[in-house]
């Protein structure tokens, strides 16, 4: 298990309640991260349009996370 810090952003931070929250889970990576999240909030947005950033640095889905880390997760953004 690690704790990791998880912002929350537009939609998603509608759907958690808060604005960050620390957990500890079972996650290797920012994939599993959104994946737990998501479980534990209801989200249903999919990763396709969706970002992710790792202590403020934008990453992959597929970026590991350590004990410690913070992940910021950002829904999809409309655009015109």
């Amino acid at each position: 298990m690690k704790k990791i810090t998880v912002r929350y952003f537009a939609i998603f931070r509608e759907h958690a309640g808060l604005n960050e929250e620390t957990l500890e889970l079972d996650a290797r990576t920012a994939l599993d991260v959104f994946e737990l999240t998501q479980n534990r909030h209801g989200s249903i947005e999919p990763t396709g349009h969706c970002k992710v950033a790792i202590n403020d640095e934008m990453a992959d889905w597929s970026s590991a996370v350590s004990d410690g880390d913070t992940v910021l997760l950002f829904p999809p953004v409309a655009g015109g």
